[in-house]
């Protein structure tokens, strides 16, 4: 679990607050192994035993003061009464015991009633593939399954469904692939003429992985497009004889979580859909209007930039909520450059639990290692999360985009305050929350008593049959997935800041822009894109206002009575602030704040949307403004990092630099590069192993590209130069750019003091 505040040292209070300008604030990585310094928990079971505060419920941490029958708990510092379990357990050594030996630690917990009865906790995963495409987004979906399949554990059962103008449900336990089709009535108001179950039980419809990959191979090796003809029969007829379409994509996914929901809780704790969708449905339930996005700018009284950013039907909301209830989380695999609605769809992936992915090309997607990397790294489900603090201060919000999501989305409990649920989470999924004073007191100066947060994630996990001791199991459930319920607690202490130079001067600048991206596509979504741009442009201005006003009070006090005129626009006395107008510079500049009009597609918007708000504050970093790496041989780093601009190439004298933009890495070759450097560098040299070193820790498979200056087309890289570009015009290299920016905030900042 790895836990980041906006500043290691908490204002003292909410003028000292009010007067910092900073968002104050933290981000957390529930089901990261290890924490922030790379030091993992310590483990144990019993979790259920460990002591909680009758007050507050904080559970017993390393900061509590124990006596021999009490403990004072450290958070509201009320004195609790020790069970007689825990008298004798605490009576052993300290290290032989997690809670007293770290203020990190993992536990085990007795499974509840539901999971209990589970007489087994197979894995399942279905693949619903939309036939209404073409044949190189098949075999891209073919070589993506493929993958799928070689990082799927035995035990796993697989099934594969196709949607069209009918359901496609395939029987691979035979000697031979087969079939059986349930045609979609084309309106939204009428449902199957049958009912899947019918069509093909679901036991002979989930395949065993271990023994059925070939005949699954076999299966997808048949699937093609359907044709003109089929769609013309099978599809419905508009007005005068238009044809409506044919992708069925609502009605085939509601069918199917009812589908899967018969075994839910028996056969399967978590059924994983994976649904691969070429263009927007247009057949059946859940059609979607696409024609709004060519009439976004028809009318002058609607923001183009806000138009598109709303679901035009609460269909998918809905249907994510059948898939919870049925034990199912999404992920939708958009492949597709046409207008396709995200902003209705992504709800169907994010609020089941699921994620969601945009490729605008077959021809370079990295969709089948994405897939691969996805199956292969551990999960976590069923999860609760609770942030609790000392009685000084509160969590203010829970940063979150949508009212239920997954991957830095997450949903309150109706019941409990600051208890917030996950569906499904993996090891970077990572959540926000802000800070505000519980009373205007605050943090008492001379109080030994310091912050204090506890932050408590229960989760489930499936233990493949490898992982179990099998001495402990009864002899029936040897060689089964079985459920495992944990704990996993943190609990951190913080220090107060006696004067505002000691905030600034403990801020962490990559969690500053985590919340204000948090905030600003918040804002965005409610208001529009300009609203979340205002937002942050005001941000800037007011924060370099209070330090401007902080740092002619400290020279005051010096006895220094000639106050300079001079705003400091580049934080140039707080090292720890330095970056955060470049960083909200980049982030205007970020196609997720960028207007229409520069041609930021809207469906690539909401995809960044839901990246950005759940990627940890430096993989977040490092997509807002991407690091720029120099070397003057592929062996030998030269310079670790430059400004995004022209001139920073120009100055360095480098021949090759390696840029990295989270998403897109980027090895360049400057025209003066010498010819005898090779190229693409070698395997086996320093750059390749740093670029192998990147791609190891992402969520995503980023895209790499090797490009010379003078033989390539180099636009790819010039476009993240974003220095010497408009903030807010046409993004082409201009006069303006960065240094403008600054000029233009100095001026508004000079207005403000006034």
């Amino acid at each position: 679990m790895a836990v980041r505040a906006t500043a290691s040292r908490f204002p003292i209070d909410s003028d000292a607050l009010e007067a910092s300008g900073l968002p104050w604030g933290l981000t957390v990585t529930p089901f990261a192994s290890k924490d922030e310094s790379g030091i993992g928990p310590a483990y144990g079971s019993n979790g259920h035993l460990l002591p909680r505060c009758e007050h507050c419920y904080a559970y017993f941490n390393t900061y509590c003061e124990l006596d021999q029958w009490a403990w004072t708990c450290s958070l509201c510092g009320t004195l609790n009464g020790l069970p007689s379990d825990a008298i004798a357990r605490y009576s052993y050594p300290h290290d032989s015991i997690p809670e007293m030996s770290s203020s990190f630690v993992d536990l085990e917990l007795p499974l509840d009633g539901s999971e209990q009865e589970m007489t087994q906790a197979r894995p399942v995963y279905l693949a619903a593939i939309d036939l209404s495409s073409s044949e190189e987004f098949l075999e891209l979906t073919k070589s993506a399954l493929l993958a799928a399949l070689e990082a799927l554990s035995p035990g796993s059962l697989f099934g594969l469904a196709t949607f069209s103008h009918k359901i496609g449900l395939y029987d691979v336990q035979g000697p031979i692939p087969v079939v059986k089709n349930v045609f979609i009535p084309p309106d939204a108001e009428r449902k199957l003429p049958l009912e899947l179950e019918d069509a093909m039980p679901l036991l002979q419809f989930l395949a065993p992985v271990e023994t059925c990959k070939d005949r699954i191979a076999a299966a997808l090796e048949t699937l093609r497009p359907i044709t003109s003809w089929e769609r013309s029969s099978g599809a419905a007829q508009g007005i005068d004889g238009v044809l409506m379409g044919g992708r069925g994509f609502g009605t085939a996914m509601e069918a199917l979580f009812n589908y899967l929901g018969s075994e839910f809780g028996n056969t399967f704790a978590l059924a994983r859909v994976f649904a691969f969708i070429s263009g927007p449905p247009d057949y059946g339930r859940g059609q979607l209007d696409t024609s709004r996005y060519g009439e976004q700018y028809a009318s002058k009284r609607v923001d183009a930039d806000r138009a598109l950013l709303p679901e035009q039907t609460p269909f998918y909301k809905d249907l994510a909520t059948i898939a919870v209830e049925s034990g199912v989380c999404v992920d939708l695999f958009a492949v597709t450059n046409e207008y396709t609605d995200l902003a209705s769809l992504k709800f169907v992936s994010i609020e089941s639990g699921g994620s969601l992915f945009l490729y605008s090309s077959t021809d370079d997607s990295t969709l089948p290692q994405d897939m691969f990397r996805m199956l292969n790294r551990p999960y976590a489900f069923n999860c609760v999360l609770r942030l609790r603090t000392s009685t000084e201060f509160k969590p203010l919000h829970s940063l979150t985009i949508y009212p239920c999501m997954q991957y830095g989305h997450f949903f309150p409990d109706p019941q409990y305050e600051n208890l917030q649920h996950i569906i499904c989470c993996d090891s970077y999924a990572t959540y926000a929350y802000d800070f505000d004073f519980a009373n205007n007191t605050g943090f008492s100066r001379h109080s030994r008593e310091p912050p204090v947060v506890q932050i408590a994630f229960q989760y489930t996990v499936v233990v493949p049959p490898e992982g179990l001791q099998n001495s402990e199991l009864p002899s029936s459930n040897r060689g089964k997935h079985l459920l495992q319920r944990r704990l996993r607690i943190r609990t951190m202490q913080f220090e107060t800041a006696q004067n505002i130079n000691e905030t600034y001067d403990s801020v962490d600048p990559e969690v500053v822009l985590s919340l204000l991206v948090h905030k600003v596509i918040l804002v965005s979504l409610e208001d529009g894109v300009r609203e979340g741009r205002a937002l942050l442009h005001d941000w800037l201005v007011i924060l370099t206002a209070q330090y401007n006003d902080a740092y002619n009070l400290v020279q005051y006090k010096k006895g220094n009575k000639s106050m300079s005129s001079q705003i400091d626009i580049t934080f140039s006395q707080c090292p720890q602030l330095e970056p955060l107008p470049r960083l909200v510079f980049a982030l205007l500049r970020n196609p997720l704040l960028r207007f229409h009009e520069e041609g930021v597609h809207p469906d690539y918007r909401i995809y960044l949307q839901c990246l950005f708000s759940v990627l940890e504050p430096s993989s977040l970093h490092c997509g807002i403004y991407p690091s720029l790496v120099s070397y003057s041989t592929p062996d030998k780093q030269a310079y670790p990092r430059h400004s995004l601009s022209r001139a920073a190439l120009i100055t360095s004298g480098s021949p090759i630099f390696f840029l990295d933009a989270y998403t897109t890495l980027i090895v360049f070759y400057t025209s003066t590069a010498d010819p005898s450097l090779p190229f693409p560098p070698p395997q086996d040299c320093l750059l390749r192993k740093n670029i192998n070193m990147v791609k190891q820790g992402r969520s995503i498979t980023p895209k790499l590209m090797f490009i010379r200056e003078g033989k390539d087309d180099a636009t790819a890289f010039e476009n993240y130069l974003i220095e010497e570009q408009d903030v807010d015009g046409s993004g082409f290299a201009s006069a303006r750019g960065f240094v403008s920016f600054l000029d233009d905030v100095s001026q508004s900042v000079a207005e403000y003091m006034k």
